[in-house]
């Protein structure tokens, strides 16, 4: 019924009765989602008339309740299937000031229609293979890159930042020849970058060291979402970066990742949104080549180096708990390093493991990072060692019992998903220097089984990467308990088919045997 007094109007009425009636509409439909398939005739010729009313010289205000209609009509696959042809993506084309000849953007009443077109766009290139295919056609991502262009640094037009990043990840998504597009002839790279330092308002202090106030204010709503876009947009722009890259994109990269380090230090408006930001850092940062990694990790500037400032460094391997304090309390310091953001990724990734759902997509990406930035980047990878497996002092429990993080991550090592498990494993192996007897140290045999077998070191030994040789760390606690430990203990089942030391159960199966023969 809505939509047949909408069509009639739509059809017959003037302006100011247009835009009464889909406001109404709008309004009541807010929220809507699934259609009545009964009425799927009247909302295709619904938008049919909409497109008709949008090529016709009405108020902007008329044109804002025709685009906020057929945003809510684009949410039906069934309903684009004849609206979406050429013209009529090219008549949001012209609305939403991606046509070339469409110079500036300085009619600030014409935000609201430039905004609801890009949203109109979203949604049908979402549903319609056809309008992904005009997309191409049409060379929409240069369109998109060029309106960013016009608005990177206008931080009042932050929502046509937005829908235009969300497009632009859409049209990455969906095609991967727009992903080759973006990063090479469109210098997709580059630009989305600088959306990023714009978003965050970052001021350079060297080459790829930035400014962060930390008494400043939490990004602001808009700002944040942008930056989550462009963040989106980016991974898939990179996707395969890490695999191959020319010697002349790693300043490029350096660049990003520095942008990404600042990202980490910083925080949205809610604690949520924060977390999304720095769950899109990480998934990005995981397409970063690992020796582009190097600038997570800075020389202390003078600030952190006044005299009150302790180091991680100068603190006997003992100190356990005044190491943790300095972590708490002043700048992450180790070898004269600033690991601000490396600090930030190993409390992600705790929160992450600590949630106990989802570990497959939001625990893997950042134990994968952590892993490759420890196997590449030996300040890195000493420096989570020092706070995932630091000196043993507890060496009456077992190591998969307890609430640290080396506790936790022993216990993924046998986690039922074969993926999880692995990365978890893994990264403590790197952080053991792929030592063998070290791993076992800190995890037992029974855990660390699974990663030695794969890799044939059910013997001992070390993996195939080298590492630089440390001083030993072993506590005297430990010293006094390896001797007793019997790491290795071959085992066996007793006839009731419970587990036993194997010279046990050979003697009971003796018993057994000779019990037999002298029945016979």
């Amino acid at each position: 019924m809505d939509e047949e007094r909408a069509l009639y109007i739509v059809r017959a009425g003037e302006a100011g009765a247009i835009e009464r009636v889909l406001r109404d509409y709008s309004d009541k439909h807010r929220a809507t989602f699934k259609f009545e398939s009964t009425d799927e005739d009247k909302r295709k010729k619904l938008c049919e008339g909409i497109f008709k009313v949008l090529v016709k010289d009405i108020p902007t205000t008329c044109q804002v309740s025709c685009l906020e209609v057929l945003r809510i009509l684009s949410r039906d696959k069934k309903v684009l299937v004849p609206v979406t042809t050429k013209e009529n993506m090219q008549i949001l084309l012209r609305l939403a000031k991606l046509n070339e000849s469409d110079d500036s953007l300085e009619k600030v009443s014409e935000f609201p229609v430039i905004v609801e077109s890009l949203k109109c766009l979203c949604n049908i290139v979402f549903n319609s293979q056809m309008a992904q295919q005009l997309s191409l056609e049409l060379n929409l991502a240069a369109k998109l890159c060029n309106l960013l262009r016009k608005c990177k640094d206008r931080k009042f037009i932050s929502d046509i930042k937005c829908f235009d990043l969300r497009l632009l990840f859409l049209l990455s998504l969906l095609h991967t020849d727009i992903r080759s597009q973006l990063r090479y002839e469109l210098q997709g790279l580059a630009l989305l970058t600088q959306i990023l330092e714009s978003a965050f308002s970052i001021k350079w202090t060297d080459e790829y060291e930035s400014a962060i106030d930390r008494n400043g204010p939490p990004l602001s709503p808009q700002e944040t979402d942008c930056a989550i876009e462009a963040l989106k947009a980016l991974f898939n722009v990179t996707v395969d970066s890490w695999k191959a890259h020319k010697e002349s994109d790693s300043h490029q990269f350096r660049v990003m990742a520095a942008v990404l380090r600042h990202c980490l230090l910083i925080v949205g408006p809610t604690e949520d949104k924060t977390e999304e930001l720095h769950s899109n850092a990480v998934n990005l940062l995981s397409n970063v080549p690992v020796s582009c990694l190097d600038v997570l990790i800075c020389p202390l500037t003078h600030e952190d180096t006044a005299p009150e400032a302790t180091t991680l460094d100068e603190l006997p391997n003992d100190k356990t708990a005044e190491k943790e304090a300095v972590l708490k309390n002043n700048t992450m310091v180790y070898n004269g390093m600033n690991m601000e953001a490396i600090h930030v990724l190993l409390n992600f990734m705790e929160k992450r493991i600590d949630k106990g759902s989802s570990y497959r997509e939001g625990l893997t990406p950042v134990l994968s990072l952590l892993t490759e930035c420890s196997r590449a980047h030996r300040n890195i990878r000493k420096f989570l060692k020092d706070q995932v497996l630091p000196p043993l002092r507890d060496v009456t429990n077992r190591p998969e019992v307890g609430s640290t993080v080396r506790n936790k991550l022993v216990r993924l090592m046998t986690h039922v998903d074969l993926g999880v498990k692995q990365i978890a494993a893994e990264f403590l192996f790197v952080l053991c220097k792929e030592r063998v007897d070290s791993l076992l140290k800190y995890t037992g045999y029974g855990n660390a089984a699974g990663l030695l077998a794969a890799r044939g070191l059910l013997a001992g030994g070390r993996g195939d990467n080298w590492y630089s040789e440390d001083e030993d760390t072993d506590t005297e606690e430990y010293k006094n308990a390896k001797p007793k430990e019997e790491l290795l203990k071959p085992m066996g089942l007793k006839p009731d088919g419970t587990i036993t030391p194997l010279e046990e159960a050979l003697n009971q199966y003796s018993v057994i045997e000779e019990t037999s023969s002298d029945t016979d």
